[in-house]
């Protein structure tokens, strides 16, 4: 293969690439949420300890939630990593069929299809986080409404 038979090929590969560049920005912030999500867990766990009655069980249903929110972050990362290693396959199958001047269309559609759906799986899974993320605060919210307002002093 000459270079001027090389350089379509390039230009092929060019749009995995950037697939793989725009997921790994998307895994940057996904794996920040998770180690939020897990601080705060760890965080959540100890004030349990510290604390009792109703508190105590307002703060269970929060670690329950987070919980809930880290396996979901998990999946999210574990999908969108399928998604990267996809479209790195991607690429070599376009440089083995310029390569061997084959025609492997069907395994390029395939890879290409499933990077695009484990991509999509992995944002729907990051969205239903947030989702469960609104809900968590919202029962903060709730709680803390619920919660004794400490008084004013008088003042003299």
């Amino acid at each position: 293969m000459n270079f001027t038979e090389l350089i379509p090929t390039l230009e092929v590969a060019i749009g995995p690439v950037i697939l793989i560049s725009g997921v790994g920005s998307l895994l940057v912030s996904m794996t920040n949420r998770f180690g939020h999500v897990t601080d705060h867990s760890l965080k959540t766990a100890k004030e349990i300890r510290n604390n009792a009655g109703d508190e105590r069980r307002r703060l269970s249903c929060q670690l329950e939630i987070l919980v809930r929110r880290a396996r979901l972050l998990r999946l999210s990362i574990a999908l969108a990593i399928v998604s990267l290693l996809l479209a790195c396959m991607l690429i070599i199958i376009l440089f083995v069929t310029a390569l061997l001047r084959s025609d492997l269309g069907v395994p390029i559609t395939l890879c290409f299809t499933a990077c695009m759906a484990s991509l999509i799986a992995a944002v729907v899974v990051l969205l239903m986080d947030v989702n469960l993320s609104l809900a968590a605060m919202e029962l903060e919210i709730a709680g803390s409404a619920e919660a004794p307002q400490p008084k004013e002093q008088e003042q003299s």
